[in-house]
Parts: C-alpha cells; structure tokens; sequence
C-alpha cells in the first residue's frame, strides 16, 4: 500500500500553518499564555484595591487622632520616605488585614500630596 502523492504535502503544509498562525496569534494577535494572563488579572486586582481604597485612606488621614503630626511628617519627608510613614501609620491597611499594602500607601500618599 502506497501513500497518496497529497498525502505528504498537505501534512506539511498544515504544520507551516499551525506553525505561522501561532506565530501571528501570538505577535498580532493578542492571544497570551496562561501565566501572562494570570499576572494581568493579578496586577488589574491590585489596581481596582488600590483605587477603591485610596479614598478610604485619604478620609483616615483627615480623622485620625495622629493626623496632624503625620501630615506634617509627610510635608517634610521625601517622595521615598512618604510611603513607610503613610504605612506606619496604619492608613494603608485594609480593614481586616495584619499588613499595609504598598500600592495603596503609594497611591495614598501621591493624593495627599495633590492636596
């Protein structure tokens, strides 16, 4: 029994073209890994926290009991340091949490100084 004389080719030709539309899928056409797209959906979760709660941290800083002394400590603090004193102050922890989060200290204390 013989192969057919298409038979060759067409296996060939279509492994160029699943080579090739991978090749533009993934340069043009915007398909993603499955890391990549996990680290996209984890960085626009962090976004959509930080955004939700930076007004929260901006309201704690005008009714905190300490607040005069850490606006006066950011005032004079450089762009580096504003963020371990928006920390230490506790603004920055979410509710129910044990830990700050850097992105809204950083998101918090970049309001503060626009006011």
């Amino acid at each position: 029994m013989t192969t057919r004389q298409w038979f060759e080719p067409a296996v060939y030709g279509a492994a160029v073209g699943a080579v090739a539309l991978a090749i533009v899928g993934f340069t043009w056409g915007g398909w993603v890994t499955g890391g990549s797209a996990r680290k996209m959906a984890e960085d626009a979760s962090v976004s959509a926290v930080v955004a939700v709660m930076t007004p929260y941290c901006v309201a704690q800083s005008k009714t905190a009991p300490n607040s005069a002394e850490v606006l006066a400590a950011l005032k004079t603090a450089t762009s580096y340091d504003r963020r371990g004193i928006i920390e230490k102050s506790g603004w920055a922890t979410p509710l129910g949490a044990n830990d700050p989060n850097k992105a809204l200290a950083v998101s918090c204390s970049t309001a503060l100084a626009a006011n």
